[in-house]
């Protein structure tokens, strides 16, 4: 009984320790769960004024207190490492630090690491006093330029294709105090960076000379799947940003080096000039009056050079067109009179050829199917007679531009602007595909008619067009051909918009000049657009233009149903 009693006991004992045993095990865990994982941050050991390591062995710098304040807003448990930049860059990819709060997210590096930036970064070419003169990164070829191994300049100058001797050195103080020595020819540094060492060491003869690349995004990068982590930081930046307190840590370590104190010779120089300043705008203020008049004078002397120069143009363009209406007109005359009677032939001939293809079957005229050719060939000769009566109306514009009153146009037909378009379209079909792949006809549905010279107003339409061929640099850009009737105005409006190199304001007022072209040494002579605004008003129409330059123009032609003849 007693030995079985003392069993009891020994099993109650045994039962009551395991408890106690487990709770204590609890308690560890518990006290374990509710302290947070310790993150390991690392950095560049001698980066300033991002993060260094300083004279007292501690460890600073803009990213430091970034990270050390993103740590205590978000409850973080971190601890800073500060390494020399390639040895913490295999402790981040061998997986012994979390995250890296300062790296240049180059376009690499995005593949393998996610970024959340908190600033920029940029890199700039170093050099002597006596360094050759370079200014850019492509005139380094050749060259042994001194970089940090495994940085970003170090990976984008490795792959540029250029015949660089790269020289990898620990730390950017390292690429300095090397180039200040007088050993190899250039540096290639984080701009900031470089300015605080150069400025720190006392490396009075070596200076930034040129830009290597644009700004990067520079902040914090973690490897791919720690997507967590990152947001952690991520959320914390966004607090700081929120409260201002990152720009404050930002002016702290920034600050100084965007701003320069003036020193005492520079406060004297500035006096003076000042002084210098002061005693010219006296000077300036005379002057100034006096150049106003100057210009004022020559203006009025280039005014009137330009009227003399355009009588003189008019003369000789008068003299000019005289002698050749004559030698024109006469095979226009001709076309003009054979075309009819070629159309008639062919259709006194049709009934033969539809009798010979019912029995043959079909056959080639001219390369051409004859079911094909019989359609085509009345169009055909009607554009050839319109074009001859056009080549014949042109020359009468142009004598009648040169001598006022000369010749006298009819405007009595009754015209359908869409068809005129039509017209008009077919007649430069292959300088506009020349010009474009993109041609847009929007004509309205009817349009009523207007009294007018069809010649002429044919004529507008085609120097528009051609103008609108014309502005265009590539064929990918757009023609758009828009007709429409504005009942408010009674008039029927053509609208024809490029998206061609565009015009100038300043030019834009003189477009209808005579003998103003922008287009000069290539053959204009400035009388399109001056005759074509005659012809318009000759009918009480508008002819408005509307341009941004690099984008294209609006051309709009407007024209009254009910003409009234001008009061002479």
């Amino acid at each position: 009984m007693f030995i079985k009693q003392n069993a009891w006991f020994y099993v109650l004992k045994i039962a009551l320790l395991s408890l106690l045993g487990i709770n204590s095990l609890n308690g560890i865990a518990q006290a374990n769960l509710s302290q947070p994982k310790q993150i390991i941050v690392g950095g560049d050991f001698n980066y300033p004024p991002y993060e260094f390591i300083n004279e007292d062995g501690e460890l600073t710098g803009y990213n430091v207190e970034l990270s050390q304040e993103i740590a205590a807003v978000m409850g973080l448990n971190i601890k800073i490492k500060l390494m020399p930049w390639a040895e913490i860059r295999a402790e981040f990819d061998r997986g012994n630090v979390d995250i890296l709060q300062g790296m240049a997210a180059t376009p690499e590096r995005t593949d393998l690491y996610n970024f959340s930036p908190h600033t920029f970064v940029n890199h700039s070419i170093f050099a002597r006093d006596n360094s050759p003169k370079i200014a850019h990164y492509s005139e380094l070829e050749n060259y042994r330029v001194i970089v940090q191994s495994n940085g970003s300049a170090f990976d984008m100058l490795n792959h540029s294709g250029l015949n660089i001797t790269l020289i990898p050195v620990e730390t950017h103080a390292d690429a300095l105090r090397l180039l200040a020595s007088g050993r190899y020819d250039f540096a290639v540094v984080s701009n900031l960076p470089g300015l605080y060492l150069s400025k720190k060491l006392g490396l009075s003869n070596i200076t930034a000379i040129s830009s290597l690349e644009r700004n990067r995004l520079y902040g914090y990068a973690t490897k791919t799947a720690d997507e967590a982590l990152l947001s952690q930081f991520t959320q914390g930046l966004a607090i700081l940003k929120n409260t201002g307190r990152q720009q404050e840590i930002y002016d702290k370590w920034f600050g100084p080096l965007n701003v320069s104190p003036w020193s005492k010779a520079a406060v004297i120089a500035g006096i003076c000039v000042v002084v210098l300043l002061l005693i010219s705008t006296v000077v300036i203020i005379w002057n100034k009056a006096l150049r106003k008049k100057v210009e004022s004078r020559t203006k009025e002397l280039q005014a009137q050079q330009l009227q003399l120069l355009h009588a003189d143009k008019m003369a000789s363009l008068g003299v000019l067109v005289s002698g050749v209406a004559h030698e024109i007109n006469n095979p226009c005359s001709i076309l003009t009179l054979n075309f009819p009677f070629i159309k008639e032939a062919f259709e006194d001939a049709t009934d033969i050829l539809d009798e010979h293809q019912a029995r043959q079957g079909d056959f080639l005229v001219a390369g051409v199917s004859y079911q094909r050719f019989k359609h085509m060939l009345p169009e055909i000769l009607d554009d050839m007679h319109i074009a001859s009566n056009k080549v014949k109306g042109i020359v009468e514009d142009l004598k009648s531009f040169a001598v006022k009153g000369e010749a006298s146009h009819e405007k009595t037909e009754q015209l359908d602007l869409n068809l005129l378009t039509n017209r008009s379209i077919r007649l430069v079909t292959n300088q506009i595909k020349n010009s474009t792949n993109h041609l847009e006809v929007n004509l309205a549905n009817s349009l009523p008619a207007f009294n007018g010279s069809g010649s002429r107003i044919e004529q507008v339409i085609v120097n528009l067009i051609l103008n609108a061929c014309q502005a265009l640099e590539d064929k990918s850009q757009k023609i758009i051909i828009t007709s429409y009737f504005h009942t408010k105005h009674n008039q029927v409006v053509l609208s024809i918009e490029d998206q061609g190199v565009g015009i100038d304001q300043q030019h834009l007022i003189k477009l209808t000049d005579p003998f103003y072209t922008t287009k000069r040494q290539s053959g204009g002579t400035g009388l399109g657009l001056s005759v074509s605004a005659g012809i318009v008003a000759d009918h009480q129409g508008q002819l408005t233009f509307k341009s941004t330059l690099g984008k294209g123009t609006k051309v709009k032609l407007s024209l009254p149903l009910l003409q009234h003849e001008r009061e002479l």
